[in-house]
């Protein structure tokens, strides 16, 4: 019987969650398509038949990872247009729910920073994206200047630095970071004291 879009989609999406783990394992460079197709219980060529290239596979899994966390923040968001920074704090819980995607993302952030990476293009657009959400958030939050006198603009980026050195401390250490409760209290530092 002839498979379906169905379940080609299901397959796809088999394979990129498999893909992903093997990248968390193993890092960009150190994830083989062998390695991929044999987990998933496929050949090389029939991985292929999927995503005929590695970087083919790598591009799906950096989409899929933006769709689930922009799925969530949907959920959370109701048709608001800029995230408010208790919205950013939930996607960081549920980062906490998802170990080896935060690996992954972590992992693939890191090799992309080298030469040639074929991520490196997908995460300047995906932090520029990023930096701006975090400053309407901010915006949203502060107004045009933060309690400090930063500029939304110039107090995303240390957002986004907290996050992303939040995820690699709690995978270092997951006993002993929360990372929930730690995000929450960087956002409790920019909170001006109460009178």
């Amino acid at each position: 019987m002839p498979r379906t879009r169905s379940d080609r989609g299901q397959r796809r999406a088999e394979i990129v969650q498999t893909a992903t783990e093997v990248i968390a394992e193993r890092g960009y460079r150190g994830a083989t398509l062998a390695a991929v197709a044999e987990r998933v219980g496929l050949t090389q060529q029939g991985l292929m038949h999927h995503f005929p290239t590695k970087e083919a596979l790598l591009v799906a899994v950096l989409d899929a990872r933006d769709q689930w966390d922009m799925a969530s923040a949907a959920l959370a968001l109701r048709g608001q247009q800029a995230w408010p920074l208790d919205i950013v704090a939930e996607l960081v819980e549920y980062n906490a729910t998802r170990p080896g995607i935060v690996q992954a993302f972590t992992v693939l952030v890191g090799d992309s920073v080298t030469e040639g990476h074929p991520a490196q293009s997908h995460f300047r657009e995906r932090y520029a994206r990023v930096r701006a959400g975090g400053a309407d958030a901010l915006r949203t939050a502060y107004g045009d200047r933060l309690p400090g006198g930063l500029t939304p603009e110039r107090a995303a980026t240390l957002l986004i630095a907290a996050m992303d050195g939040l995820q690699i401390q709690w995978l270092l250490s997951p006993d002993s970071v929360d990372m929930p409760a730690a995000f929450r209290d960087f956002l409790a530092l920019l909170t001006p004291p109460a009178p």
